[in-house]
């Protein structure tokens, strides 16, 4: 018998994929890097902002010192722009971190998460990495179809994840479902509202989730600096909810999760209103150089409201693989999503107008 550690719901965990590093595909196929075009994991195209640059900058000279463990300079930005308590805010290594945490303060055994279908696989990969049991609600147009996640809620539901908007699908809420949603939910029952994508959200489509967190303290409203913010390097991410929560998932917090490099970087990027405006801009332009030329060539896409588009690339099971991998031998890196259940269909990030010709220019060239 070959030697085996830790328990068996552990051992049965699929590791997350990432997208394809630049360097990879470079070693891997031959290519020049400066000629890759990476479109996968839904990163900001600007870059980093100057003001978060010069702000990590000024940061390393006190490298060889700790970070502030309890974040202060961080959680006083954050508690500022949605002017909540700081006791209210958990920061983590990124909004991930603020999903582990939820499953490991409350989940255990014996007890069950909820997510849909076609949702974020961290929900999935934290649900089983305690032992707990999932509950995965089939989706409803490629997005959450929040009265059977209702009605799927059994005694032992302890945790709800949704994301708004949705990856990998784009799919949105309108506030109203989920306020109702949100008042259905039993008091014992924490729901994660997960936004990394909320920053997307064209003005019309903008609700206050915070208000939600005053009255409902059930609720964790999960938020990242990853996307919109371009600081996906760097590793920032939060969680706002009543100090019932928070005080749970601070217990079991890592004290440096946030190094000081990134609390600097973020402190600054949050104030950045201007380049988060022109971050919003550039993605409503590439939205529709996308989906313009998706329609020209025939092409069935999920309509998105976050950074990235989901797109049917064939019909057959082996389509998104097949055109990945062409795609790739291109120097074009998207995300297949056949770990989705979705293998039909590509994930493609919204990159800068020049990168996102390159790509459809590849794709035309592939499907042809």
């Amino acid at each position: 018998m070959s030697l085996q550690f830790g328990p068996d719901y552990v051992r049965a965990i699929a590791p997350y994929q990432s997208g394809k590093p630049i360097s990879e595909v470079a070693r891997e196929f031959g290519l020049d890097v400066a000629r890759i075009v990476k479109l996968a994991s839904n990163e900001n195209p600007l870059g980093m902002p100057e003001s978060a640059r010069l702000a990590m900058l000024d940061a390393m000279a006190d490298g060889a010192r700790y970070p502030d463990a309890n974040g202060f300079d961080l959680k006083a930005a954050i508690s500022a722009k949605y002017a909540v308590p700081q006791e209210w805010i958990t920061l983590g290594n990124g909004s991930n971190d603020i999903l582990e945490l939820a499953a490991h303060a409350l989940l255990a055994p014996g007890q069950a998460a909820m997510y849909a279908q076609y949702s974020f696989v961290v929900y999935a990969l934290a649900t089983q990495a305690v032992g707990a049991t999932a509950i995965v609600v089939p989706a409803q147009d490629f997005g959450h179809d929040l009265a059977a996640m209702s009605a799927a809620m059994t005694a032992n539901t302890r945790l709800v994840f949704i994301a708004n908007p949705n990856n990998p699908t784009g799919t949105f809420l309108s506030a109203a479902a989920l306020e109702a949603f949100l008042a259905s939910v039993p008091p014992e029952v924490v729901v994660v509202l997960d936004e990394a994508y909320n920053e997307y959200l064209a003005p019309e489509h903008q609700y206050d989730s915070i208000a939600w967190v005053r009255k409902y303290p059930n609720l964790l409203v999960s938020r990242t600096l990853s996307k919109a913010y371009g600081l996906a390097g760097l590793r920032v991410g939060f969680g706002i909810a009543q100090p019932v929560l928070t005080d749970i998932l601070n217990r079991i917090r890592q004290p440096f999760n946030v190094n000081s490099l990134a609390q600097a970087a973020a402190v600054a990027a949050l104030n950045d209103s201007a380049y988060l405006a022109e971050t919003a801009r550039l993605n409503r332009v590439g939205y529709e150089q996308f989906t313009q030329a998706f329609d020209a060539l025939g092409l069935h896409y999920v309509p998105s409201f976050g950074n990235f588009v989901l797109v049917k690339v064939g019909e057959d099971e082996a389509a998104g693989a097949r055109v990945n991998l062409a795609l790739l031998k291109r120097g074009v890196i998207v995300r297949p999503v056949g770990n989705y259940g979705l293998p039909q269909w590509l994930r493609v990030s919204i990159g800068l107008p020049a990168e996102n010709a390159v790509f459809l220019d590849a794709l035309t060239q592939v499907l042809a």
